[in-house]
């Protein structure tokens, strides 16, 4: 989730739940142009291949996808195009989406929480007045966010 929402929402986590009982990996991929152009494939792969691995050694573990802008879109595709079962998945939170609004394959609605800006242009629908600035401030977000996550996982 890089540095914007990233470190506030493990944080806010590690606050609500106990350090003990959160751990927060990112995905190694690169977000870049390449990224957008193929919807977040990179990544999804990427983010697949690192929650079945967590999975498979821990299958009690309460899984929580959480992606920023092209990050989002690595949920979706790890979802969706990379076979990670939704079913296994706790919660996804997702911030500035550029799918805004489209389901999470396989995740209960109700375990879903999405941040969009009225203003962020990458998100919002038709938000064409909005800025780039608009779309880099969701670390504002992070306490909300862990708020649904440990309401969702207790």
């Amino acid at each position: 989730m890089g540095t914007i929402i990233g470190p506030p929402l493990a944080d806010a986590l590690a606050a609500g739940l106990g350090d003990d009982r959160v751990t927060a990996e990112g995905v190694d991929y690169p977000a870049s142009a390449a990224g957008n152009a193929n919807m977040g494939a990179t990544g999804g792969a990427a983010m697949a291949s690192q929650a079945g691995n967590i999975l498979s050694s821990c299958p009690d573990t309460k899984l929580v996808l959480a992606g920023y802008s092209q990050g989002a879109m690595a949920v979706h595709n790890a979802l969706s195009a990379q076979g990670l079962d939704g079913s296994k998945v706790a919660a996804v939170v997702a911030f500035g989406d550029p799918f805004n609004g489209q389901d999470f394959e396989g995740v209960d609605a109700s375990k879903v929480m999405e941040f969009c800006g009225s203003s962020d242009f990458l998100c919002s629908r038709g938000g064409s007045n909005g800025s780039g600035s608009s779309h880099l401030s969701y670390g504002g977000d992070a306490e909300a966010a862990a708020e649904f996550i440990v309401g969702v996982v207790g």
